[in-house]
C-alpha cells in the first residue's frame, strides 16, 4: 500500500521531499527510457510507425503504446519499491498515467475512425477533461466520497433503480466499450485495405463496413447493459424500428442493403469509369448509403446506391479499364488516300499514352458533301489522366502533318444557281 500518513497537503510537502522521492524519480525515469526504446523496437520490427497506427504514431510518442508500457513498467517498479520504501511520486505517476492512456487512445481511435469534425474535436476535449478530473478527484482523495454521495441520488424506474453514480459508470463503461470496438474495426479495416485493388479492394471494403457495423452493434448491446438497461425491453423497441424501416425508412434502408450488394457482386468496383443518369467519371468512394463519382472535370456526384441498382449503368472498364476514343478527319477528294492513312496513324502513334496492343486505326468512314472523311481511332489505359487533353494533343498533330504533305482540309461550300426571271 501507499504512505497512510499522506492526508493533507502537509504530508504531501512532507511525503515528496524525502529522500526516498528522488529514489521513486529516477526509477520513473529509468521506467520511461525502458517504455521509449521498446515501443521504438517493437513499431519498427513490426512496421507500423505511421501517422494512421494508434499504437505508435508518426512518432514514438505520439501513439498509445509508450503511454501503456510506461504505465506497465512503473506498476512493476512500484511493486518492488513497496517492499523497501514508503511511496509517494508513485501514488501521483500511475493516476497520471492512466489518464494519459486513456486520453491517447480515445483521441487516436476518433482521429483514426473519423475525420476531424467539430464534433469529433468536442469529443477528445471532452475526454480529456474527464480524464484528468478524475486524475485530480483520484489523487486527492476525493473520488471516492463524491461517488458515495452521488450513490445515495437515487430513483425507482420500473423494476430497478437507478443512481447517479450507476448512470455515470454506465456512460463511461459504454464509452470505453465503443472506443475499444472503433479501435479494433480500424485495425481491421487497415489489414483488410491494405495493397488491395480493383475488385479485391471493393470486397474487403464490403467486408470492412460489415465487420464494423456487426462490432459497433454489439458494442453497443454491452454498453446499454453496462448503463442498466434491460435487453429484453428493445424488443419492443425493435418492433417499432421494423415499421418505420417499413414506411418512412425504406428508401435509406434500400440504399443500405444496395451498397453491401454492389460490394459483395463486384459489378462496380473502386477505380471504375461509368456512366449513370448523363454523369460520367470515376468512382472513387463505395460507402454504406452512397457512391461517389468522381468526373474527368473535377467535379463529385454523390449517387444513392438504390439508383445503382435498379437503373442502368454503363461501367466502362468493368471487363477492361481501357477506353476508346476517335476524331474525324476531312480532306479533299482529290488527296492520296493512303498517305492520309498513313499521316493519321502517325500522328496518333506520336503520343505514348495510345496504346500499341491494340494499335490505332483509320478507316475512310464516309463520302462527305465537302470531302473525304476519315475516322482515327485509338485506345488509352489512363482515363484518369484525361481524354480531352490527349484528344487535343493528337488533333493537333494530325493538323501539322497535313500542312505540312500540303494536303487540303475542306471548309464547306455551297453553289447557289439563279434563275433569271
Amino acid at each position: 500500500m501507499f504512505d497512510p500518513r499522506i492526508t493533507d497537503l502537509d504530508g504531501w510537502i512532507a511525503a515528496l521531499t524525502r529522500p526516498s522521492a528522488l529514489l521513486e524519480l529516477g526509477a520513473l525515469v529509468l521506467c520511461g527510457a525502458v517504455a521509449w526504446a521498446m515501443a521504438a523496437l517493437i513499431g519498427r520490427a513490426a512496421g507500423l510507425r505511421d501517422k494512421n497506427s494508434i499504437l505508435f504514431g508518426k512518432r514514438i510518442v505520439d501513439g498509445v503504446a509508450f503511454p501503456l508500457l510506461l504505465l506497465c513498467l512503473a506498476y512493476l517498479a512500484r511493486a518492488l519499491l513497496l517492499r523497501w520504501l514508503p511511496l509517494a511520486v508513485f501514488k501521483i505517476a500511475i493516476p497520471v498515467l492512466i489518464s494519459l492512456v486513456v486520453i491517447r487512445l480515445g483521441v487516436k481511435v476518433l482521429q483514426v475512425a473519423f475525420k476531424e469534425t467539430p464534433l469529433v474535436l468536442l469529443l477528445e476535449r471532452s475526454i480529456s477533461w474527464v480524464a484528468w478530473l478524475a486524475m485530480v478527484l483520484w489523487v486527492s482523495g476525493l473520488l471516492p466520497a463524491i461517488l458515495e454521495e452521488l450513490d445515495q441520488i437515487a430513483w425507482k424506474v420500473g423494476g430497478s433503480t437507478l443512481s447517479v453514480r450507476t448512470l455515470l459508470e454506465g456512460a463511461l463503461t459504454a464509452a470505453a466499450v465503443l472506443i475499444f470496438t472503433l479501435w479494433i474495426s480500424s485495425g481491421i479495416e487497415a489489414r483488410l485495405l491494405r495493397s488491395a485493388t480493383g475488385g479485391e479492394l471493393s470486397l474487403r471494403k464490403a467486408l470492412s463496413n460489415a465487420t464494423r457495423a456487426l462490432l459497433l452493434f454489439v458494442g453497443l448491446m454491452v454498453a446499454l447493459s453496462a448503463v442498466g438497461i434491460n435487453l429484453s425491453a428493445l424488443s419492443v423497441l425493435g418492433g417499432a424500428v421494423g415499421v418505420g424501416v417499413g414506411f418512412g425508412l425504406q428508401k435509406l434502408a434500400a440504399n443500405y442493403v444496395s451498397g453491401f450488394v454492389i460490394l459483395a457482386e463486384r459489378s462496380m468496383r473502386i477505380g471504375d469509369n461509368v456512366r449513370v443518369d448523363g454523369f460520367e467519371g470515376c468512382i472513387t468512394q463505395i460507402n454504406a448509403r452512397y457512391t461517389v463519382i468522381r468526373s474527368l472535370t473535377g467535379r463529385e456526384s454523390i449517387v444513392p446506391n438504390e439508383m445503382l441498382i435498379t437503373s442502368r449503368v454503363e461501367n466502362l472498364s468493368l471487363a477492361d479499364a481501357r477506353v476508346w476514343q476517335f476524331t474525324v478527319v476531312s480532306v479533299a477528294y482529290d488527296a492520296d488516300v493512303e498517305l492520309v492513312m498513313r499521316l493519321l496513324r502517325e500522328a496518333t502513334l506520336n503520343h505514348d499514352r495510345v496504346l500499341r496492343d491494340p494499335g490505332p486505326s483509320v478507316a475512310l468512314s464516309s463520302f462527305g458533301a465537302d470531302g473525304l472523311e476519315f475516322t482515327v481511332g485509338y485506345w488509352i489505359a489512363d482515363p484518369e489522366n484525361g481524354s480531352l487533353n490527349l484528344k487535343s494533343l493528337v488533333n493537333l498533330d494530325i493538323l501539322r502533318l497535313l500542312r505540312q504533305h500540303q494536303i487540303e482540309i475542306p471548309y464547306p461550300q455551297r453553289v447557289l444557281h439563279t434563275r433569271a426571271v
